[in-house]
């Protein structure tokens, strides 16, 4: 027995180990793969739902991708259709824009530039032209190295290309196939693991759907109150940085500093006072109140249960770490670990060590 243990570990050794190769030279495959996963991970209750209501499986998983491609598609529309009539009112007022911009530069800044007037700011914007136009003929060999390169990987980008767009085809087999994915990976478990099992996959799965479809719901609430706000204020590109503000709030805390710094710029930049600004920072600090004490505990409720200085710190080690991609996953996965850390905290507590047995 004891021999067999050995021979399994090793074996278990190795798989882990060629996998973390194949996903270190194969990053750009599993990227895709992962994404195609986390879309059926979050699109898969929806299609046993239709399953329950006696819906053929393949005919639920067409519903589902239908609707969500409607749902994007009409989000599209409306968002280009807003921003585009934002663009026009910034482009009248593109002008006034400039010179404030001009009068807010401090005078050292302008000094150093050489642009203590604005006919010296024209004087140094067509010398800047005219050294782009000088410097043309210089850039031509470094953009034939640049294609070069491209088209010796073309393979490279052809695949990469494909990788993509064949996303849908993988959410849709992962799709049909998550029951029997389910029942093969839980051959693999010994009868005697198989109820521990079952209630850790069940505790894992609450806070990884709790976190992701209450996150979303919040960035979504958030994008919309961001936008109301910062339109009734009167910035330009209310709905465009609200939109940003709210999305980019997947990533906690991040979305809040984005919308803050855009709002207030443009605020600064349009009505020339100190109101303004302080009416964008006060609209933003609002919200955030009404996300930590009413939406997020509503919405998201204690499915992560993470402290917020544990989420910072989550961010930061994921950013330092995995950059962008580290930051998205920070949260969910220290979520998820807090599960197993209180599994070995209960375990701990119930040792002979700690009882003084």
């Amino acid at each position: 027995m004891q021999k067999n243990t050995k021979i399994l570990l090793a074996i278990a050794l190795a798989l882990i180990s060629l996998s973390a190769a194949l996903l270190y030279y194969s990053a750009a495959v599993f990227l895709q793969l992962f994404i195609a996963f986390a879309l059926a991970y979050m699109f898969n209750p929806a299609v046993n739902y239709l399953e329950k209501r006696r819906f053929n499986r393949i005919l639920s998983i067409l519903i589902v991708f239908t609707t969500a491609l409607l749902a994007f598609t009409g989000f599209t529309a409306f968002l280009t259709f807003s921003i585009s009539g934002e663009l026009s009112n910034i482009q009248l007022n593109l002008p006034a824009y400039a010179q404030r911009l001009y009068d807010i530069t401090p005078p050292l800044i302008k000094s150093y530039l050489g642009i203590e007037t604005p006919e010296k700011l024209s004087l140094r914007m067509a010398d800047m032209l005219q050294q782009a136009r000088n410097a043309a003929p210089d850039l031509v060999k470094p953009l034939l190295h640049f294609l070069q390169q491209a088209f010796s990987s073309t393979l490279g980008v052809i695949l990469a290309i494909l990788g993509y767009m064949i996303i849908p085809v993988y959410l849709f087999y992962l799709l049909a196939d998550m029951p029997q994915l389910k029942r093969f990976l839980e051959s693999f478990i010994p009868d005697r693991f198989l109820t521990t099992y079952s209630d850790k996959l069940a505790e894992v799965d609450a806070v990884l759907f709790g976190f992701i479809r209450g996150q979303l719901l919040v960035c979504a609430i958030l994008a919309v109150l961001y936008s109301i706000g910062l339109y009734f204020i009167g910035i330009d590109l209310a709905i465009a940085i609200g939109t940003l503000a709210g999305i980019t709030f997947i990533i906690p805390y991040v979305g809040t500093v984005i919308g803050i710094a855009l709002s207030v710029i443009m605020a600064a930049l349009k009505f020339h006072d100190i109101l303004h600004p302080l009416l964008c920072l006060g609209w933003f600090c609002i919200v955030q109140m009404i996300e930590g004490m009413i939406i997020t505990p509503k919405i998201v409720g204690n499915t992560v249960g993470l402290h917020p200085l544990v989420t910072i710190v989550a961010l930061l080690i994921g950013g330092q770490i995995f950059g962008l991609m580290g930051m998205l996953l920070a949260v969910p996965v220290t979520a998820v670990l807090q599960v197993f850390l209180r599994s070995l905290a209960a375990y701990y507590r119930n040792s002979d060590f700690y009882r003084g047995a």
